[in-house]
């Protein structure tokens, strides 16, 4: 028995000392495994190499915008995509007593090249708020599917800015749009799709 233990406390010996110089060698190294300290955020990964644009550093889409009418000061006016009617109109004054406010919405969204209009008690215009002049909404209201812009397509129930951009691409590489139907030619634009914009485009 006492012939065993002389023979198995070589291997126990041996082991406290692989144990005992790998401790000395983290505390003589001063090895962590925490993070530096003025490494704020270091749990977020870099993906692609890209950094992520904080949303108040993006770019803003300006566009230009035709306020006719009975407004203050008419004239042509910057905006920024995603503003709305009122917005463009305070920008010009705010309405003349003789204007007819009721014929106007408010509320809409403006779209690059827009004709604002807004029309005197009494006179009679058609689409009076906004024209055809240069944009892709037609005398109907709809939007043409030939004309329109990529803000003024992203104006259509469903349609965002990759659906907007495949609209686009699509009448500059198979020419214009003849029928309404032809949408749904393109890739992602099914007959469900195409029911909730039957009523709000035209190709002419």
């Amino acid at each position: 028995m006492l012939q065993w233990l002389k023979e198995r406390i070589k291997f126990v010996g041996a082991g406290l000392l692989v144990v005992i110089l790998v401790v000395y060698y983290f505390i003589s190294n001063d090895v962590s495994f925490s993070p530096p300290e003025d490494a704020e955020g270091w749990e977020m990964e870099e993906i692609d190499g890209e950094e992520e644009v904080p949303p108040e550093q993006l770019p803003v889409e300006e566009i230009l915008v035709d306020v006719k009418g009975a407004v203050q000061k008419p004239g042509v006016y910057k905006a920024k995509m995603g503003e709305r009617v009122i917005d463009l109109i305070d920008r010009a004054g705010g309405v003349t007593e003789a204007a007819d406010s009721k014929a106007i919405n408010f509320a809409m969204r403006v779209t690059d090249e827009m004709v604002l209009y807004v029309p005197h008690i009494g006179e009679e215009v058609e689409n009076v708020d906004m024209t055809a002049s240069a944009s892709g909404e037609s005398n109907s209201g709809k939007i043409n599917l030939n004309k329109a812009s990529q803000s003024e397509l992203e104006t259509l129930p469903g349609i965002g800015p990759v659906k907007a951009q495949a609209i686009i691409e699509y009448r500059d590489s198979s020419g214009p749009f003849k029928a309404i139907e032809d949408i749904m030619e393109i890739s992602g634009f099914g007959q469900k799709t195409f029911e909730k914009l039957k009523e709000h485009i035209s190709v002419n």
